[in-house]
């Protein structure tokens, strides 16, 4: 029975031991990591010494029963150094949050020793080098984001492995190399970021595969070839964007009944052709869709269900057949009492500028250049007070431009050139104090220069060329220090007396 007991002791006193000594490599290897810290503008390090356990220091979360460190959350602290290889005998770390910092150096290899990892989260810093491969072996890993960094090399083929993974974000970086099929694996995934960064050829087949996918985010990149079909049937999607590759094709023409949860669409950048589908109007959630810069053809279809619209994108392409009603899905988004951007130009659309535009009191941005537009400009336009951008030129816009442009106070750009416009420049437009772009050359404008342009104390860009302007140039625009870009008032078109 004595040597029960003694036995029982001992093996008790040992454990007791190993936790000690347990709990000490927890405690050395966080001053490790404080010593590759070199700026701390909070100071929050401070509490990082012996006078209090580790358990008790900032951003550092201990279990209940064992206090090993469970948690190291030191996000948005302005913090720089690098990352210390003494992190990964943090063998209890389920979270490791590092976020919005200033880190540099790479990531450690040794962070894939830590098998308990669920959360490693190093957005928004300037960590250079490659991923490390054995960060595969972190088979707990759910959450893995490293974008806005310097990152470099391939994507490791073995984050097939992640199967608990649910977010994956490497954007931003510096990543080359083809997306690994084995990604096709996480059949889990929800999100999946790898947008801003320098991937080539085609997007995996197997990315069909992700049947839980709510964002597929692979823009600004140099990826090309067709995309795959089962990428349009992931029902799941709630963003893709696929903008800025090199990608080609036709979209599919029931992409708004395969997709019907779609928020944000963008194949802005590319080389897709063909139509517009009609069924996009089914996908009824869409706040943004961005289809500028492709080689789209044909009508655009009506889009009355799109009443959560916000940008639409759709210039630099070849829409419209040269037919008056080229603009009525403009009019087909009477309810779309969002949108912010709308952006058609340039196209081959024809028709009447349509009033219903100034329904859309919360537009910052209008664009519609280089098209067969016609028409006068409405005078409702001063009800757009939002309104930024105001691009209409290489149009055929006739009339007069409303006195009421002086009432669109946010404008910071009107570019109205090369149209049919005529009578006076309107004196309101003096009004527009934060303008810093007015271009009305190649018009039939006639009367004097207006005095009030001297008001416009940010303008970096005037041109009024020809035109039937008369009079002398207002000394107080000469004056106007921030022209630096262009001024344009061609002695042809305008008579110095």
């Amino acid at each position: 029975m004595y040597r029960l007991i003694s036995c029982a002791t001992a093996l008790f006193c040992f454990l007791q031991f190993l936790s000690a000594a347990n709990i000490e490599t927890d405690r050395l290897a966080l001053l490790e990591g404080k010593d590759k810290i070199t700026d701390d503008p909070f100071s929050v390090m401070n509490s990082w010494n012996d006078s209090l356990h580790f358990c008790g220091w900032h951003g550092v979360t201990c279990g209940y029963q064992n206090k090993r460190v469970v948690e190291l959350d030191l996000h948005s602290l302005k913090l720089r150094g690098s990352l210390s290889p003494y992190v990964g005998n943090l063998s209890f770390l389920k979270v490791l949050n590092l976020q919005n910092n200033s880190f540099g150096g790479t990531i450690p290899p040794e962070v894939g020793r830590l098998h308990n990892l669920q959360s490693l989260l190093l957005t928004n810093n300037s960590i250079a080098g490659e991923i490390p491969s054995n960060i595969s072996r972190c088979s707990s890993l759910f959450e893995l984001g490293a974008s806005r960094n310097k990152l470099v090399g391939r994507i490791p083929p073995g984050f097939g492995f992640l199967l608990h993974l649910l977010c994956l974000d490497l954007s931003t970086n510096n990543l080359t190399g083809t997306i690994p099929s084995s990604l096709g694996n996480l059949s889990s995934l929800s999100m999946l970021h790898l947008g801003g960064n320098n991937l080539v050829e085609k997007i995996p087949d197997d990315l069909g595969n992700l049947k839980n996918l709510t964002i597929l985010a692979l823009g600004s990149n140099m990826l090309s070839g067709i995309v795959p079909l089962s990428i349009f049937n992931l029902s799941f999607l709630a963003k893709l964007d696929l903008g800025s590759n090199d990608l080609e094709g036709h979209l599919p023409s029931d992409l708004g009944n395969t997709l019907p949860y779609l928020q944000f669409l963008s194949i802005a950048g590319n080389q897709f052709t063909g139509l517009i589908p009609a069924s996009i109007s089914n996908s009824s959630n869409i706040g943004v869709l961005q289809m500028s810069e492709n080689y789209l053809q044909g009508p655009v279809p009506s889009l009355q269900k799109l009443h959560w619209l916000t940008d639409l994108v759709i210039g630099d392409n070849s829409l419209g057949s040269g037919e008056a009603t080229d603009l009525d899905f403009v009019s087909s988004l009477a309810n779309a009492t969002m949108l912010q951007w709308l952006d058609i130009g340039p196209n081959n659309f024809k028709g009447i500028l349509p009033k219903i535009i100034c329904n859309f009191s919360t537009l910052t941005f209008l664009k519609f250049e280089s098209n067969r537009i016609a028409g006068k400009i409405p005078t409702c336009i001063e009800s757009l007070v939002e309104l930024q951008i105001f691009n209409g030129w290489g149009s055929q816009l006739s009339g007069v431009i409303p006195q009421g442009i002086g009432k669109l106070q946010n404008l910071n750009e009107l570019d109205l050139s090369i149209n049919q416009l005529s009578g006076d420049i309107p004196s309101s437009i003096g009004n527009l104090t934060k303008i810093t772009v007015l271009q009305l050359s190649q018009n039939n404008l006639q009367g004097h220069i207006p005095l009030s342009l001297g008001n416009c104390r940010n303008l970096l860009g005037l041109a009024l060329s020809q035109n039937n302007l008369s009079g002398r140039i207002p000394s107080s625009i000469l004056s106007l220090s921030t022209l630096s870009i262009a001024l344009d008032l061609s002695i042809y078109v305008v008579a110095l007396h």
